[in-house]
């Protein structure tokens, strides 16, 4: 399994609206194969937003980033996010015997 963390700055006074596009975006990455969810979270006291999404491997997430499903939602909600989105791969570790 593999996690993204998508980093997002919202323009102030528009977060409740990017809260809004979020609930839009994960219907339609709910659909994606090999997607096992969503959740949305907001830095304390800031505008700034991770998107945390979990998917059973790499090429799963990499599909869904060349469908166009996933060109359906980059556009949303563009004009209120300042600069560029950034985003992270984590995968999980297996500590199984301490290593």
């Amino acid at each position: 399994m593999i996690n993204i963390g998508l980093y997002y700055k919202v323009k102030s006074g528009h977060g409740k609206e990017f809260e809004r596009i979020f609930e839009e975006v994960v219907r339609i990455f709910s659909g994606a194969r090999g997607m096992r969810g969503a959740k949305l979270y907001r830095e304390v006291g800031s505008d700034e937003y991770l998107i945390y999404s979990e998917w059973e491997d790499m090429n799963s997430f990499s599909g869904f980033v060349r469908s166009d499903e996933f060109k359906k939602v980059t556009g949303l909600g563009k004009e209120i996010i300042e600069g560029t989105p950034r985003h992270r791969v984590f995968a999980e570790m297996d500590l199984k015997g301490g290593h």
